[in-house]
């Protein structure tokens, strides 16, 4: 039952985020708000890494119950107003409570796991939970873009639908949480287990993140004022992540540190060509909106691949995460071929097939070595590390790549140049992770 109820939760959040990015160039154009199309994914994905800290400390001081509860009222609450919004501030507000939600969500069930199942199952359910973003999206997006075809609310229904499933994956959860309320490790006692010293980290990076974004989504209008913003978010995103991850992580140590990086790499890499797909297939290759959803859609094919064949599989971890960067970064290299002239859109789908592979081939292995490689006294802090380098990679590589289609333009032509620009980047850190893969021995 515990196990339904996580693959529920993990369901509707990937939903969620698989759906958002079906329907995002309709909202954008909707709410008046394409130069904002970046920033509508990252104000979720900061907001969601300020709470990871939060929920993180929270579950190894009081136990999971109380944090993963919150989250997923925080990410009802988020759903509905983002259903509601009748303008661009109004939506990314909303965006940014689902944030909070997710986060606080996602880290508490990390830590459920590492609480409730024994080690030797602790593979399989790590597997389970990234399979379960393998039904959200193979038939998200494609609900999404149909959903989004109805009037008269139109996307606005794919928000408020997903409200109602809430209560069913709170009651499939109760004898988890009943559990988790009367099981508590001791807390930790190093610099990661101070509430205050951890608060202000996290503050520190979401809005050293959220200010390196504005910065650099300005270095095109107005430089000076804007590099000075970038500097300075850059400097409290450093001071922030130094206190936030394992120590030695900024140093690449070899290990526990580098293993949480390897998430971000992964997620940056992945996600920042992702957000974009459905951009440029709309409006370079003209697809609709349901067409523009099956790349992303098929991506969930090699995911479920991925994830399947790595909780069969044994041998040595970074071998794993080596493989699994190499295929984002053959998949992001490929992909970015959809929008060349006389190269079809449809290049797109075999290309994340593969990316998706590598993510489920990827991220599990992480997770699982992490947690290995974790005293049970810092899983939850572990865990939130984790979450933070997932969420923080996705959200500077999706605001910096939409800061990079404000700067080239919003023109049919322009869009596919910033799409390869973006797509470069990408397979740039993904080849970086393959590289870094042997340090997490």
């Amino acid at each position: 039952m515990a196990t339904l109820g996580i693959l529920l939760v993990v369901t509707l959040i990937a939903f969620e985020g698989m759906s958002v990015g079906a329907v995002m160039p309709q909202i954008s154009e909707d709410l008046n708000a394409l130069n904002l199309y970046g920033l509508s994914f990252s104000a979720f994905l900061i907001a969601s890494l300020s709470m990871n800290v939060v929920a993180g400390l929270w579950a190894d001081r009081r136990g999971y119950p109380v944090p993963f509860l919150a989250g997923v009222v925080l990410f009802a609450l988020g759903m509905a107003l983002a259903g509601a919004a009748s303008s661009a501030t109004m939506f990314l507000v909303a965006r940014a409570v689902q944030g909070f939600g997710g986060g606080a969500a996602i880290v508490a069930l990390f830590v459920m796991i590492a609480r409730v199942y024994p080690v030797d199952v602790r593979p399989k359910a790590f597997a389970a939970v990234s399979a379960a973003w393998v039904v959200p999206a193979m038939i998200g997006p494609s609900i999404a873009g149909t959903v989004g075809q109805i009037e008269p609310l139109g996307w606005r229904y794919v928000f408020y639908g997903i409200v109602p499933l809430v209560v069913p994956a709170l009651a499939m959860l109760v004898p988890a949480l009943r559990m988790g309320a009367a099981t508590r490790s001791e807390p930790g006692t190093g610099p990661r287990s101070r509430p205050g010293a951890m608060a202000l980290a996290a503050a520190a990076t979401a809005g050293g993140a959220g200010l390196l974004l504005h910065g650099v989504d300005r270095l095109h209008v107005q430089l000076p004022s804007a590099i000075a913003e970038t500097a300075a978010g850059l400097a409290f995103l450093i001071y922030g992540l130094y206190r936030l991850l394992p120590p030695g992580s900024l140093r690449l140590e070899r290990g526990l540190p580098t293993t949480v990086l390897m998430r971000g790499f992964f997620s940056a890499s992945f996600f920042g060509v992702n957000a974009f797909i459905p951009l440029a297939l709309q409006d370079v290759k003209s697809f609709g909106i349901t067409e523009a959803s099956i790349a992303l859609t098929t991506g969930a094919l090699g995911w479920s691949a991925g994830s399947f064949l790595q909780s069969r599989r044994t041998g040595e971890a970074h071998k794993r995460m080596r493989l699994s960067a190499g295929c984002i970064t053959v998949a992001i290299l490929v992909c970015m071929l959809c929008v060349l002239p006389g190269v079809s859109g449809w290049i797109a789908v075999p290309a994340w097939i593969l990316a998706g592979f590598g993510m489920g081939f990827g991220m599990t292995t992480v997770s699982i070595t992490a947690m290995k490689q974790s005293p049970v006294e810092e899983q939850g802090a572990n865990s939130a590390s984790l979450s933070v380098t997932d969420q923080l990679g996705s959200a500077l590589t999706i605001g910096i790549g939409g800061a990079l289609v404000n700067a080239i333009g919003h023109s049919s032509s322009q869009i596919a140049t910033a799409f390869l620009v973006i797509s470069v980047l990408m397979a740039v850190i993904a080849f970086s992770g393959a590289l870094l893969a042997f340090r997490t021995r």
